[in-house]
């Protein structure tokens, strides 16, 4: 059931101005980002399907999906897109303790920097875009830029439709826009029709796809 809208509020942005939401740009530029993974066979098949399209993404992955399926995370790195933390076990921030929630993120980043070639700059996604003013604050001071969202596809709630899913997309994105979507079994009914016609539709308009 849906509890946010597609599209993130002003007001949203305004009130947590130390987060990432969209990236300020003149340029066709569009930035997709995919949630929840490292998930075998549909990671690859994402991974294939923005290679058709010279896309380039950014994946937040949980942590003990790295260590499930190292693998399918290095295809990631290998494929040249950007690799986030999303905590170990993809909890909630608002009913964790803030150290409990930090060791999560701490667990997650330890299992990601196992797999990369070099050190690169520190992204953290909160599940559910859930995560405390404390927790916030203490992650951007270990160096995390924390990277919420301008459009939502909502590709994992299985009462929307795929036309609907490619709609949320189509409709709200704008330069710069940040867009969700989930590598996982879930989403991916939803997932698979839309992301090769975002790419498509956007691309004959011109756009990019960049990594964060």
């Amino acid at each position: 059931m849906k509890i946010a809208p597609v599209k993130t509020p002003i007001v949203a942005k305004k009130m947590f101005p130390n987060y990432v939401w969209d990236v300020a740009t003149n340029n066709k530029e569009l930035y997709l980002t995919f949630d929840d993974g490292p998930t075998p066979k549909i990671t690859d098949w994402t991974l294939n399907t923005l290679n058709d399209y010279n896309a380039k993404a950014s994946f937040f992955c949980i942590g003990s999906n790295v260590e499930k399926y190292p693998d399918v995370f290095k295809n990631i790195i290998d494929n040249g897109h950007t690799v986030g933390n999303h905590t170990q076990h993809h909890v909630k921030g608002w009913t964790t303790k803030t150290k409990d929630y930090l060791k999560e993120v701490k667990t997650a980043q330890t299992a990601i920097n196992s797999y990369k070639n070099s050190e690169t700059q520190l992204l953290f996604r909160p599940p559910y875009g859930q995560i405390k003013p404390k927790q916030g604050k203490k992650l951007i001071n270990l160096g995390y830029q924390i990277i919420m969202w301008d459009v939502l596809s909502f590709d994992w709630e299985k009462e929307i439709s795929e036309e609907k899913c490619l709609e949320n997309v189509m409709s709200k994105s704008k330069k710069g826009s940040i867009i969700v979507f989930h590598d996982s079994v879930k989403a991916s009914r939803n997932l698979m029709y839309t992301l090769p016609k975002v790419l498509e539709l956007f691309s004959d308009k011109g756009f990019v796809f960049k990594t964060l």
